[in-house]
């Protein structure tokens, strides 16, 4: 049983939830001023969970016989079956709807949204060079939902700018991620940026959103009216993002890898903390 709960968030790449999690709890925090109430954290880390869940399992059902011929994902489909796996995203889309339901009324009437936002971003990789743009749609749901969650309303600046600010990031750190598939995806006859654009372009793309993506981080802390803990996480996602750069220019593949999860979970997890400890003095 314990192999099988293994197989299964290894499957759905569980440990990149760092990606979106940190976000959506930031969202949480300022939105709440604090912490809000405990059913609502719980609520709300149900459905990141789910929905990630839900999200990945499709990706991989979607992408089921592409992924037996890329060297870099042929185990995949030997960790769970494709009928379970389709099981996985039914079982995780019933518990993501439930969840935004007990949440509030403006977040079940998104759910419809949110779920199209993420299943969609699968199928992108078919007709366009711009999946990369929908993978980050799908993951900007992520603050905006916890927003709702906390206050039923979206009605103000601050989850547009934090949400648009995850789109830039993932944007851009899924251009530079895309560039180990590049020869693959060719032979496949798959879109990608790096396939239609090359790799130095997708680099020099993804510096540029990046760019935007802390930029916009200086918006959100602004407007919440954040102190200088907040500014100094500012400062190191920056320092960590000229440092992802360094890494990706060279076209290892290991430096890539290695920019793309610890330096991205770093980001993440960065802002979450200098975002703790400017409330926390309140």
């Amino acid at each position: 049983m314990l192999q099988k709960v293994k197989n299964i968030l290894s499957f759905v790449r569980f440990s990149h939830t760092v990606f979106a999690l940190p976000f959506a709890l930031v969202a949480m925090l300022v939105a709440a001023n604090g912490l809000p109430a405990f059913s609502v954290i719980i609520w709300i880390l149900v459905c990141l969970v789910s929905a990630r869940t839900a999200a990945m399992a499709f990706n991989r059902c979607a992408d089921w016989e592409w992924d037996k011929q890329n060297p870099r994902t042929e185990g995949r489909h030997r960790l769970v079956s494709k009928r379970w796996a389709r099981v996985l995203v039914c079982s995780a889309l019933l518990i993501f709807v439930f969840g935004t339901w007990r949440l509030n009324l403006l977040c079940l009437l998104l759910s419809p949204v949110a779920v199209f936002l993420i299943f969609f971003y699968s199928l992108t990789k078919r007709f366009t060079a711009f999946s990369h743009f929908f993978l980050g749609l799908a993951l900007a749901t992520a603050p905006m939902g916890a927003w709702a969650g906390v206050t039923g309303s979206l009605l103000t600046w601050q989850p547009w700018i934090l949400s648009l600010a995850v789109l830039l990031w993932v944007f851009g750190f899924d251009l530079i991620y895309a560039t180990q598939d590049t020869v693959f995806d060719k032979k496949a006859g798959l879109y990608s940026f790096p396939v239609r654009y090359g790799n130095l372009a997708a680099f020099r793309l993804a510096q540029f959103l990046h760019g935007l993506a802390w930029a916009t981080l200086a918006g959100f802390g602004l407007l919440s009216d954040l102190g200088w803990r907040y500014w100094i996480g500012w400062s190191l996602i920056g320092m960590a993002l000229w440092f992802e750069h360094s890494l990706a220019r060279s076209g290892d593949v290991k430096k890539i890898n290695l920019a793309f999860f610890q330096v991205n979970a770093f980001v993440g997890c960065v802002l979450l903390l200098s975002v703790i400890f400017e409330l926390w003095k309140s």
